[in-house]
């Protein structure tokens, strides 16, 4: 397999993943509620880390204070995710819900790519990749609509 189809299929099952917890996580929410419901889900993460982290010694952590301040705060990220899906899968549905998360992707995407924030390439906002955030728009709007 060729690292771009690599790539591809990891890609893939990543927004799987991410279609799975959007109900599973809203199932948990509705029997338990939604701080219960991202905590969960956060302790399935830390075991499913913790483990590997363990049998390896730790890995690097022991290093944690050498990433930058605002990246640390990742996890926090985390949770805003988790939590506003859980909001909203019972009231709009999965796929309307994911479609409002990849939505707010792509628009800090394109932000962070046009400002080169964070360390990443620095890819200016372009007509063509404007066109593509309007599409993309227009496709929320039709999908909410409908």
């Amino acid at each position: 397999m060729t690292s771009i189809a690599l790539i591809v299929v990891i890609g893939l099952l990543g927004g799987i993943a991410i279609g799975l917890q959007a109900p599973l996580a809203s199932a948990i929410n509705q029997r338990l509620g939604i701080l219960e419901s991202v905590f969960i889900g956060h302790l399935g993460g830390l075991i499913a880390v913790g483990v590997p982290l363990l049998i390896m010694g730790g890995g690097r952590l022991a290093h944690w204070q050498t990433v930058p301040t605002l990246a640390l705060s990742a996890g926090l990220l985390g949770v805003v995710v988790v939590g506003s899906t859980v909001l909203m899968v019972p009231r709009i549905g999965v796929a309307a819900a994911i479609v409002l998360i990849i939505t707010g992707q792509l628009l800090m995407a394109a932000t962070i790519d046009h400002f080169g924030l964070f360390g990443v390439l620095l890819k200016p906002l372009t007509v063509h990749r404007l066109i593509g955030l309007g599409l993309v728009l227009l496709g929320v709007w039709w999908a909410l609509r409908h």
